[in-house]
């Protein structure tokens, strides 16, 4: 039997490299209505859209979506997940799936494994994925977050940085040629709600704010992220103008 779930997408306007970017067009359609069309396709029983921002009510309310209005003080995404779970009164031991609303061609088969991952880790809290790296360049991007994980596939720690590093090789070139291999860490989570509400309870973490990934928080505070690759590539999201022109040229090539 399929786990039920439920997906929300958290939607702040403001954006520091791409003002707005959830309401730009995308092949005739906002970024934000890709993003929740590619949720719909999934097998969650509910998508929501949770936001900070008047506009994004009304361009979410005339697609159709489900829209909960939250906070501007939200530092994450996580955050703005939980006040949306409680306005909604969800049960503790529901099942979310975090889609960031700048993920417009997330395959909904992804949506659905996530999910299930961490519906088979019972004492596991939080889940996500990732993607083998086979391009240095994008090894060295610091927007290509990377990932290491144990024996049993769960996070050990997530970077910016190339992690791990391969002793004895001079570059990353050097050591990709000798078979070396990285993880890149997906954007998509999915969580119980009660350690959702653990997480929105903590302070920022010192890894946290050095790195600037949430995630980080969790695995400070003795938390477990179950981990596995994704079962579809997933085209990496949207950050910057350059991001956006190429996910058009992949939506209208």
């Amino acid at each position: 039997m399929k786990p039920r779930y439920k997906i929300v997408i958290p939607a702040r306007y403001a954006s520091e490299r791409l003002p707005g970017k959830l309401l730009l067009d995308l092949g005739g359609q906002s970024v934000l209505q890709r993003a929740w069309q590619q949720a719909t396709n999934s097998s969650a029983e509910t998508v929501v859209i949770a936001t900070d921002d008047e506009c994004i009510v009304d361009a979410a309310t005339k697609f159709g979506a489900e829209v909960v209005l939250t906070a501007q003080s939200h530092q994450s995404g996580s955050d703005r997940i939980a006040e949306c779970a409680e306005k909604l009164q969800w049960q503790a031991d529901q099942l979310i799936v975090n889609l960031q609303g700048d993920e417009p061609l997330m395959p909904a088969a992804c949506l659905d494994q996530v999910a299930e991952l961490l519906h088979q880790h019972p004492d596991c809290g939080v889940a996500s994925l990732y993607w083998p790296v086979n391009d240095v360049d994008e090894l060295n991007n610091r927007n290509a977050v990377k990932v290491v994980t144990d024996t049993h596939n769960r996070a050990l720690y997530f970077s910016r940085s190339p992690i791990p590093f391969y002793q004895g090789h001079l570059d990353a070139g050097a050591a990709d040629s000798a078979g070396a291999c990285w993880k890149r860490h997906l954007g998509l989570y999915a969580y119980r709600l009660t350690a959702l509400r653990q997480f929105a309870a903590m302070t920022p973490s010192p890894l946290e704010t050095a790195e600037r990934l949430e995630q980080l928080r969790i695995l400070e505070n003795g938390g477990d992220i179950q981990m596995a690759e994704a079962c579809e590539f997933i085209p990496a999201g949207i950050d910057t103008a350059e991001d956006l022109n190429r996910i058009r040229r992949l939506v209208n090539p």
